[in-house]
């Protein structure tokens, strides 16, 4: 029952505005460095920032989104990059990475790059197990309901063993926090959160706050023409990439002077 009364607020939510189907998003994303990484090394710890904060925008229309790094807002370079004392953590993702998606028919293509390599990945929309909780608060002026999740998955996980860097995949829970709103009915949102919802999702916290997406500008104005696949890079699948990746990490791990530089993959 609480969930017909929350799908009938969403429907009057809908039929009390003159829908937006286009538009550009400008979204903040805040991402800690995970704790396991300073665990038991306070001298790591103290080298490191413990965050960074970047900007990224999403453009939609016709049933499509594109979703792309905002270099000209930034000034700290790669935004999936941790740098200091001699030390540098690498994330998943980069500043040219680029994100399409074709809405109505769930597939997605991604432009990614790894140490100055481009892939071009196809891949489907995959849809998490969405639970509508019945609240809702505003953002941005929209009203916007709360919605949550697990993504489970792997991860890449460091170790120092006798001076030696190890790297060993390990399950990955993450738990999801989704607001979004049917006053955009455009199931488009930040990062990978496309055809995810009834409306655009508009904040998403990852992990108790480690990686937060914010909404801070919403605007009917898109440059349609800019919302069109990648076509710079090889053109593999989202399984050929994973292995290719990995391959290309294990080379530069052997390749890599001790101490000097360490990279993080997840």
């Amino acid at each position: 029952m609480k969930k017909i009364f929350l799908l009938l607020a969403i429907g009057f939510s809908m039929a009390g505005y003159s829908q937006m189907k286009e538009g550009r998003v400008v979204y903040e994303r805040t991402f800690q460095l995970p704790q396991r990484i300073f665990a038991n090394n306070p001298d790591l710890a103290a080298r490191l920032p413990r965050s960074r904060t970047d900007q990224y925008e999403l453009l939609f229309s016709n049933s499509q989104s594109l979703w792309q790094y905002l270099p000209d807002a930034n000034a700290e370079g790669d935004p999936n990059t941790f740098g200091g004392g001699g030390m540098v953590f690498r994330f998943a993702g980069g500043a040219n990475d680029i994100s399409y998606c074709n809405l109505e028919k769930g597939t997605r293509v991604d432009q990614r790059e790894i140490v100055d390599r481009s892939y071009v990945v196809t891949d489907s929309v995959r849809k998490l197990d969405w639970k509508l909780t019945g609240e809702s608060k505003t953002i941005l002026n929209y009203k916007a309901f709360k919605a949550t999740a697990q993504r489970i998955g792997t991860r890449m996980q460091m170790s120092m063993e006798n001076g030696e860097m190890k790297r060993q995949q390990v399950p990955d829970t993450a738990a999801i926090i989704a607001w979004f709103t049917s006053d955009i009915p455009v199931p488009a949102g930040p990062g990978t959160y496309q055809g995810q919802l009834p409306g655009l999702i508009l904040e998403v916290e990852e992990n108790n706050g480690q990686t937060v997406f914010k909404a801070i500008e919403v605007s009917p104005k898109v440059s349609v023409s800019k919302i069109k696949e990648p076509k710079d890079g090889k053109k593999i699948t989202a399984a050929e990439f994973d292995k290719e990746r990995e391959k290309i990490m294990q080379e530069m791990q052997k390749n890599m002077p001790n101490g000097m530089r360490m990279r993080v993959q997840n």
